[in-house]
């Protein structure tokens, strides 16, 4: 399997093109960690608040705001980056499925 950025569609194995999409193609990796560390981060920021703790609060929110901005951006580019493939893919080869 492996990281395989120029054909990120498992074509040959499957009839539905974007499944396993992730485990194929990992570029999506570093957007589900932005993921991640905005949830995180908004955890903290509740518990913060919760327990008064406003600065901390603060800074956990901004840190959440960021990284679910970056999440978000990263993860919209990379599905529009495999939708390309997909399109160019299906253009070259119109005889397959």
């Amino acid at each position: 399997m492996g990281d395989d950025a120029s054909d990120p569609i498992d074509h040959h194995r499957t009839t539905q093109p974007l499944a396993g999409e992730t485990m194929k193609n990992t570029a999506k990796t570093p957007g589900l960690v932005f993921l991640a560390v905005a949830a995180a981060a908004f955890v903290i920021c509740l518990a913060s608040f919760a327990v008064r703790q406003v600065s901390v609060g603060l800074g956990a929110a901004i840190v959440a705001l960021l990284a679910a901005g970056a999440a978000l951006a990263w993860l919209t580019m990379e599905g529009r980056r495999v939708r390309q493939v997909q399109r160019e893919w299906s253009r070259t080869h119109h005889d397959v499925g």
